[in-house]
């Protein structure tokens, strides 16, 4: 009986059949393995000598695409033509196989084991009942399943670990440092940000500007940590890409000092759109659309991406505090990351509706 493509709410069902006894996943006799203890405080037997990785999900695709592209065995997803020249080239011929979480939470396991990986990485933030899931998984699969916490704040830990668990210690640590610089440039610009000259920034996801992504939400780490105040608070908070909906009404009622779009929004025509005359950024010329390739770079999904974001939005909304020229920031992280040699007139070409939105160029 093959097996198919199974969703999230099917994994649940096992996960509560299983309670929460996890299933050891056997070796033969010839494997050496190792104990690792995950970011769930799960103790899983991993091979020692592991060289073929699978990602749970976009998150875990992407990280991994940065660390070990060479180990991979399957992405979350097939890259679009546009992401080709910035991606390691084995990885657009890889098998897709889904992803386990977010709002299209399927995962293809057919797909996953016939991708014969010694190990399935998730990678993100902890979700509830995470160490279940990770062993609903495991039992399913019969793959060894670890999550490693890789949210913003603890993304360069992640990174370490994943280097003593595949063995690349000097590429993670290579990462690591640079995270951690990320981290400390932004705590130190942000405290130099008085709180009553912050300026409020609206993030919008989707084509109408009015999908937001609100404070407290994990797609809005780069706002918190560059020190802007997120101008959407709502009691319901989504963390989905998408994120919630606003009305015209609303956006008017916390009326933000800038606004970033996300690209094939009504960023290019939203100056000419009644509705949206009266907005103070919008009359004032403060809103942006964010760099997107290979991935957005505020989020979407929230992962390594997060990092260039902060340096990003934090030179655009406080040059002043942020000083430094954004083009060869871009131009080390793409070598950083993806082994990239962004040109100058690449950069400028990202950031001609941000960064150097009034240049001339």
């Amino acid at each position: 009986m093959r097996i198919k493509k199974i969703s999230l709410l099917v994994v649940c069902a096992l996960m509560l059949s299983l309670v929460s006894c996890s299933t050891p996943v056997q070796y033969s006799s010839d494997i050496e393995t190792v104990m690792f203890t995950d970011s769930a405080d799960r103790t899983v037997e991993v091979p020692k000598d592991i060289t073929r990785v699978a990602p749970s999900g976009a998150v875990a695709t992407m990280i991994l695409a940065t660390l070990c592209p060479e180990y991979m065995v399957c992405v979350s997803s097939t890259p679009s033509s546009a992401q080709y020249k910035y991606l390691p080239e084995r990885l657009l011929n890889l098998p897709t196989t889904g992803q386990l979480y977010g709002a299209k939470s399927t995962i293809n396991l057919e797909s996953l084991i016939e991708a014969s990986p010694q190990i399935i990485i998730d990678l993100g933030d902890p979700k509830e009942n995470i160490d279940a899931d990770m062993d609903a998984l495991q039992k399913t699969t019969g793959i060894a399943t670890v999550f490693i916490n890789a949210d913003l704040y603890h993304i360069a830990d992640a990174y370490r670990s994943m280097g003593e668990l595949l063995g690349l210690e000097e590429r993670a640590e290579e990462i690591a440092s640079f995270l951690d610089e990320t981290m400390a440039m932004a705590e130190e610009n942000s405290a130099k940000i008085p709180e009553a000259e912050r300026k409020s920034v609206m993030y919008t996801t989707g084509t109408t500007g009015l999908n937001v992504n609100a404070f407290g939400s994990v797609q809005t780490l780069v706002l918190d940590i560059v020190g802007v105040d997120n101008a959407i608070v709502l009691d319901a908070v989504s963390n989905q890409s998408g994120g919630n909906t606003i009305d015209m009404e609303q956006l008017y009622q916390y009326n933000p000092d800038v606004i970033v779009f996300t690209s094939g929004s009504v960023y290019s025509t939203v100056s000419d759109m009644a509705a949206w005359s009266d907005v103070k950024a919008i009359q004032n010329g403060t809103y942006y659309e964010t760099p997107y390739l290979p991935y957005n770079w505020m989020s979407n999904p929230p992962s390594i991406n997060m990092s260039i974001g902060v340096w990003w939005l934090g030179n655009l909304v406080y040059p002043e505090v942020y000083d430094y020229d954004m083009v060869e920031v871009a131009q080390r992280i793409y070598r950083l990351f993806w082994n990239y040699d962004l040109t100058i007139e690449e950069a400028q070409s990202m950031l001609a509706n941000s960064t150097l939105k009034d240049a001339d160029l």
